[in-house]
């Protein structure tokens, strides 16, 4: 299930969806509508916060909503930023390569003042794979898969 919320006091130019329960190709529907709701609601520079902290599982369903999402923000000159602790989520966005893309935030919150989760650990290697030397694309490349 997807809600959308106005955003409190504190988010005023940031819009919120929240989604919860499995997220995979057969139920991705609902954060496809959200997201496109919460990107037309708003004019101008686009700052979307997506909480998936109660999502239990997911798959790639979500790949293909994020990046559309993602790219929309990133043309009108803002961002979108996850809030998931889940491992199933961590391991989509790992095994694709979209990590750096979309690092994991613990709250609204953090996701609001822009400190990831693994922020609170400096000292701490990162051991997940990083997108390609020209940028983050929202297309992983699959092994064995030269353009």
């Amino acid at each position: 299930m997807i809600t959308q919320e106005e955003p409190p006091a504190l988010f005023e130019e940031c819009r919120i969806v929240r989604a919860h329960g499995e997220l995979d190709a057969q139920t991705v529907a609902p954060l496809v509508r959200a997201l496109a709701e919460a990107r037309a609601a708003r004019p101008g520079r686009l700052l979307l916060i997506v909480d998936l902290s109660k999502v239990t599982f997911t798959d790639c369903g979500i790949l293909p909503p994020l990046c559309e999402a993602w790219s929309d923000c990133r043309a009108r000159d803002g961002w979108i930023r996850i809030v998931y602790d889940n491992r199933t989520t961590d391991l989509v966005f790992r095994c694709t390569g979209l990590l750096d893309l979309f690092p994991p935030y613990a709250s609204a919150q953090d996701a609001w003042e822009g400190r990831t989760a693994d922020a609170d650990a400096p000292d701490q290697v990162s051991t997940r794979p990083r997108t390609r030397p020209d940028g983050p694309r929202c297309r992983p490349e699959l092994p064995g898969r030269h353009e």
